[in-house]
Parts: C-alpha cells; sequence; structure tokens
C-alpha cells in the first residue's frame, strides 16, 4: 500500500513537471510568434511609406527611373515574402530593399530643392523612425527566439519538445559585416 502511494506520488509530480515544462513552451512559442508579428507590422509600415516617398522623388528626379524603379521592385519583393514566416528569405528582402533606399537617398542628395522639400523631409524622418522601430522589434523577436531556442534545447525539456512538435527559431539577422555598418547620407 506504502509503495503504491510513492509510486502514485512519483507519478503525479513527473506529471506536473511535464505539464509546467510543456506550457512554458508554449508561452515561449506564443511570445516569439508575437514578437514576428510586431516585426510584420514595422515592415508593412515600412512598405506603406515608400511608394509616398518615391513619388515625391520622382517628381524632382525624373530621369533616376532606374533608382526609383529598384526600389519599387525591391519593395514589392519585400511585401510579397512580408507573408511568409521564413525568417530568412524575409530577412534578405529587407537587405535588398535597405540597400535600394539607401541608393535613393543618395540620387536624392543631387537635388536640393528635394532635400528643402518638406513632403521629402517629413517622409525621410517617419522612415527613418520606422527603421529605429524595425530594429526594436527585431531585437525583440530574437530574444523571444533565444528564450523559446534556450527553453526547447535544455534538460530535461528538450526530451519532451520533440515529441511535442516544438522547433527552434530562426535568428532575424544580418549575415554580411558590411551591412551592420550604418549609412551615411548627408545633406
Amino acid at each position: 500500500m506504502i509503495l503504491l502511494g510513492v509510486f502514485l506520488a512519483v507519478v503525479l509530480v513527473l506529471g506536473l513537471f511535464v505539464i509546467a515544462l510543456y506550457n512554458g513552451m508554449v508561452r515561449g512559442r506564443n511570445l516569439a510568434e508575437e514578437a514576428w508579428s510586431g516585426i510584420s507590422v514595422q515592415l508593412k509600415r515600412r512598405h506603406d511609406l515608400i511608394p509616398n516617398l518615391v513619388n515625391v522623388v520622382k517628381g524632382y528626379a525624373a530621369h533616376e527611373s532606374e533608382v526609383l524603379e529598384a526600389v519599387t521592385r525591391a519593395r514589392a519583393a519585400s511585401v510579397e515574402l512580408s507573408k511568409s514566416s521564413d525568417v530568412r528569405a524575409v530577412g534578405e528582402a529587407e537587405k535588398g530593399l535597405s540597400a535600394a533606399l539607401g541608393r535613393l537617398f543618395a540620387v536624392a542628395e543631387n537635388y536640393p530643392q528635394l532635400k528643402a522639400n518638406e513632403n521629402f523631409l517629413h517622409l525621410q524622418q517617419t522612415l527613418s523612425d520606422t527603421e529605429n522601430e524595425i530594429q526594436l522589434a527585431r531585437r525583440y523577436y530574437n530574444g523571444a527566439s533565444r528564450d523559446q531556442n534556450n527553453r526547447i534545447q535544455t534538460f530535461p525539456a528538450n526530451l519532451i519538445a520533440g515529441s511535442f512538435g516544438f522547433r527552434k527559431f530562426e535568428y532575424f539577422e544580418l549575415d554580411n559585416e558590411s551591412e551592420r555598418e550604418v549609412p551615411q547620407v548627408s545633406f
């Protein structure tokens, strides 16, 4: 009778432990997914600003169509991939868009009237603010992903994480060291 009671107590404690581990992994997964949605919101905001910026520049720099088309193509690719949950593909598309925007701002330097245009300055500031928000969202996502990855890869949670379908989250990061540098745009 005592042996049966001890056995039931051990099973109960192990069951409660597995439930607590599972619930922690679910909370971590939900936090990382919520963090990814924060990045998506900021990327959509960025994507929505770009056509306005292109239109303002287009009025001043009509013969710079190659740069404007490159920004438009990069934006379209980013918008399409932003619907995906493939972190690496979204990151690559956003790198291409950032490069195209850098070229657009470099073109704007050649037009003093454009640099002084209130709409352009406002859009540039809003885009800069959005870039800061994207950076914060990336940090939050990467932190949530790190915590979840630690949670599912450490013992003893790693023993049950796979059987419940928990997977490792990819980080949203820059692969090329030169891309880590802040672009210089001066007016």
